[in-house]
Order: C-alpha cells, then structure tokens, then sequence
C-alpha cells in the first residue's frame, strides 16, 4: 500500500496546535521531528551511555500526516491551508508550508532480519531462527536466537566481549564446584543471549532479570526456541537497584558467576549489590562500558571488593571481569 506524506514546516512554538488542529480535521495520527534537546527528567528513564548529539535548535519543526495515496486529499488539504492561514493570525507558525511524497508500507519488524545472520564466537554457532544450519556448523555449539524487539542478537561488540570471558572463565569454575553445578545470573538478559549460553556452556541453573517486560518474553521464547527445560531457568522483570525484595532474593550469596552487560551508570551504582549476589571467589562479568568510563567502573568494583582480572576492549566497548573477594 503507498501513502502520501504531508509535511508542514513550522515551529517548535506551533507543532502542538498544528498537530491538534490537523486532529480535528480527521488526521489519525502525527509525526514531529524538531531539534530540541531532551531535558535531564527525559533522559533519566533511558540507559545511554552518552547523550544524543542533535543539530543546534533552530526552532524550526516539521509536522507529518500520512493519507491513502489512492484516496482523494483534495478537500482536506484545503482545510488545511485555510486553518494555517487562520492560525498565522495568532501565532508564529514558521513558513506554514507544506511539501509532499510518497511512501510504501514498510515491514519494519522484519526487515531488519536481513543484517542479522549466522556468526561464531570460538565454537559458538549463534544462528537466527529463519536460517538453516549449515552442514559445516553442526560440530559447533549451536544458540538460536530471535530477538524479537529486545536487544540482544550476539553480534554487539559488548555481548561479544562478555561470551568470550564466559567461555573462559565458566571451564575454570566448573574445576572447582560442587555437585549441585553452576549457578549464573544474567543482569539485563534482553533477549536471553548470554543466559542460553551459560546453559549451553554447562550451567546447572541461571537466573535471568531486566527491567523490560519485553525482555522477560524475549528470554523465555528464546529459551524454548533452544529446547531448554524450563527447570532450569527463570525470568525476572525488575530492577535490582530499586526492588529491595529482588535485592534479598538474589543477594544471598548463592551464584557463580553473574554477567552483566548493561553500562557503566548502571555497573556503578549496582557494585556493590553483585558482590551480595556471587559466592566467594564467584566471577563478575560486566560489558556495556564505553572506553572512557573504564576506569570509573574498575574504581566503583575495586570499592565493592571485586579483584580485577582482565579488562578487554572491542571498538570504544570495554569488558571488566573480575572476582569477589569476601
């Protein structure tokens, strides 16, 4: 199906009146797009690492509609035109013109899946679920994975640094474990990745949490997907720098390993919370931490008593693991 798409060029001052005035003339839905910068209250809910560079407010703003490209606008742009010239009386609406072109329907949530495609990370085969496995790839440890619209394919720079440290370091701890085996939990599991990998790599159990309820869906499809028991894995939505009740149910002490590829505003403050939640001598996995946060992260650790072992970096992503002295 194609559209058409009208777009008013008007001011910051103006969108929210264009953008009612064009709802009363029957338009369903709006789209601004303006330079303005996002307020601190605004960003708080996001997890960025850095600010989004925007080009310098002008005050200039564009209002979009979109219309059946085979129905006829004719009257309604006519309405239109004549509720801007009537608002020009008022206010300053900018040079109030309108431009137009067409669009074709877009399957946003699937095209995507072109750029995600069969990788390895040592003997790990990570493989989309609409692919087929090649006949080369069957030696390999195989994780299927369909993100869905959670963060978390495998192929990031972050989750890559984190699955190389635990493929090393889950070998050593299996060494020197009890019976019961490993215990891992995934902080921030987005699609459930690194949590299908610890079991894939020999865990007996792991705990997943994010703050995304999303996330907890993605997870534990991606779970079924990989054939994994739900015995041996569960889903968490919270947020263990806020949920006290979390904070006692995973701070007791009781994991072996605990990843965390999240970012370093969040690692920081959450130190000292990870160290309740490994045993002694348990590893700490962190990604997430752009370059020059490095050395702000491995200050919050050392101060939470982790031992630093290993910093590796991947692009401007710096892994962190390290061992909790108690």
């Amino acid at each position: 199906m194609k559209w058409n798409k009208y777009t008013i060029l008007t001011t910051t001052a103006a969108e929210d009146v264009i953008s009612a005035m064009l709802g009363e003339l029957g338009v369903e839905g709006v789209e601004i797009e303006n330079h303005v910068p996002l307020t601190e209250q605004e960003t708080g809910g996001m997890f960025i690492d850095f600010p989004l560079e925007l080009p310098p407010d002008d005050g200039t703003s564009k209002v979009s509609f979109y219309l059946d490209a085979g129905q006829d606008d004719t009257k309604l742009l006519e309405q239109v035109y004549a509720a801007l010239e009537e608002e020009k009386q008022y206010l300053d609406i900018g040079l109030g013109t309108i431009t137009k072109e067409q669009t074709e329907d877009v399957d946003w949530m699937n095209n995507w899946k072109q750029f995600f495609q069969s990788f390895t990370i040592g003997n790990i085969l990570i493989k989309p679920t609409w692919e087929q496995l090649k006949t080369e790839d069957k030696d390999k440890i195989l994780i299927e994975i369909d993100p869905g619209i959670s963060f978390g394919t495998g192929k990031h720079e972050t989750t890559r640094l984190c699955i190389i440290q635990m493929q090393k370091y889950m070998k050593l701890l299996q060494d020197t474990v009890k019976e019961e085996g490993l215990r891992v939990l995934d902080v921030g599991c987005g699609s459930g990745i690194l949590s299908i990998v610890a079991l894939k790599l020999g865990a007996a159990h792991v705990t997943g949490i994010d703050i995304d309820e999303n996330c907890i869906t993605s997870s534990t499809e991606n779970m079924q997907v990989n054939h994994l028991d739900d015995s041996l894995w569960n889903f968490y939505c919270g947020n263990l720098l806020e949920d006290e009740k979390m904070q006692q149910q995973e701070g007791r002490g009781g994991y072996d390993l605990v990843t965390a590829n999240i970012l370093a505003d969040v690692i920081i403050p959450m130190a000292p919370l990870l160290m309740k939640c490994l045993k002694k001598d348990g590893i700490l996995i962190t990604s997430g931490i752009i370059d020059f946060k490095q050395q702000e992260v491995q200050k919050a650790l050392t101060e939470a008593g982790f031992e630093a072992l290993e910093a590796n970096v991947d692009g401007e992503w710096v892994n962190l693991t390290a061992r909790a002295k108690k």
